[in-house]
């Protein structure tokens, strides 16, 4: 029994990280399309994405820099 209540929690905990990490992989997404688009400033994205750090938007900026 004890061991049935672990499995369930782990499951719980796993699929929330899951979720947690597709979230954030869909925000990256968006804020790397408003980079691209080049319409906004960073801070102004950050407003918009709050889940994305700013310091995370700059490194996306130069990743999309490096390959233009």
């Amino acid at each position: 029994m004890m061991s049935l209540f672990d499995d369930e929690q782990i499951m719980k905990t796993y699929w929330k990280d899951m979720e947690n990490t597709l979230a954030h992989k869909k925000e990256r997404e968006i804020a790397e399309r408003m980079i691209k688009k080049g319409k906004m400033t960073l801070e102004e994205i950050a407003d918009c994405v709050p889940a994305i750090s700013f310091d995370e938007l700059k490194e996306i900026e130069a990743q999309i820099m490096q390959l233009a």
